[in-house]
């Protein structure tokens, strides 16, 4: 049918920012695949005109992004929660997507599941206040407080320099010679004295439960990780969530963990974000 023909191909226009809004609201690429199946589902069962697609299927997407979030909690997450890495193979429209940067999706990860949808259906995909207070169901003033709270936590978060892949090879080679090898001081020399690690498992593999907080325990803790490597595994440097990143595979090629180095202005290893559950990393390979 025609109509069934235009609904399908508006659902199609504005696939991205229903994929992107999920996950950039539920941080991970399973959570987004589901979203979008059930917004699409359910966009095909709406039976009055649609004046504003894009609109509509932001709310859809939205709200049940939110409910995805609401049920993790419900559940409970062991320890820290990082998100899901995009490599290669994931959604295309994902991979190109700015605001997926690790830093910025880390904090986004830090406000409250309204406080994140507000900023991104805002200062991302350019909703106005009164259009995201319809889709909430919030008056425009408690959007325009939620939003401002949002911008000025993610304005607040430390600068980084640019390192490409070569400098970054470099660094991580230093890196791992000297985890291996047990130098804490070493490791220190290459860390911010407030340098901060976190790691995500889950519950499900070893990592930290709370942050790693200053150069020599960040330090103590890479050369208790680098003892859990497979000796017959591999490492690459890859491109994740829009920034170089460490992939570390084991011996048989299942993935083991993927680490980001975000590196200060003076060129020392300020925030270490490295994601070894198992559930987010299965579609690396």
């Amino acid at each position: 049918m025609a109509d069934d023909d235009d609904r399908l191909a508006d659902y199609l226009a504005h696939r991205g920012l229903v994929v992107r809004l999920a996950y950039d609201i539920t941080g991970t690429w399973t959570d987004a695949e589901d979203v979008a199946q059930q917004v699409y589902v359910r966009w095909c069962a709406v039976e009055s005109p649609v004046r504003n697609p894009r609109a509509y299927l932001a709310r859809m997407a939205t709200h049940q992004a939110l409910d995805a979030v609401a049920a993790r909690d419900r559940i409970g997450y062991v320890g820290e929660f990082l998100p899901e890495p995009l490599i290669d193979g994931a959604d295309a429209d994902l991979l190109t997507a700015h605001e997926v940067e690790i830093a910025l999706m880390v904090v986004l990860g830090s406000l409250s599941p309204l406080e994140r949808a507000v900023f991104v259906l805002h200062d991302v995909f350019g909703f106005t206040h009164p259009e995201i207070a319809t889709m909430l169901e919030r008056t425009p003033a408690a959007v325009r407080q939620l939003n401002h709270r949002a911008r000025a936590h993610v304005q607040s978060r430390r600068p980084y320099k640019e390192v490409d892949e070569a400098a970054l090879g470099t660094l991580v080679g230093t890196f791992l010679a000297a985890a291996k090898a047990g130098d804490v001081d070493g490791l220190v020399a290459l860390l911010a004295e407030d340098a901060t690690l976190v790691s995500d498992g889950g519950g499900k593999i070893n990592a930290a439960i709370r942050p790693v907080v200053s150069a020599e325990k960040v330090a103590r803790f890479l050369v208790g990780v680098a003892s859990l490597l497979d000796p017959a595994g591999s490492v690459e440097i890859v491109a994740a969530n829009a920034r170089p990143a460490l992939l570390f595979r084991r011996g048989d090629g299942s993935v083991d963990s993927v680490l980001w180095v975000l590196v200060g202005d003076d060129g020392r290893a300020a925030d270490l974000y490295l994601v070894r559950n198992p559930d987010k990393l299965s579609h690396l390979e």
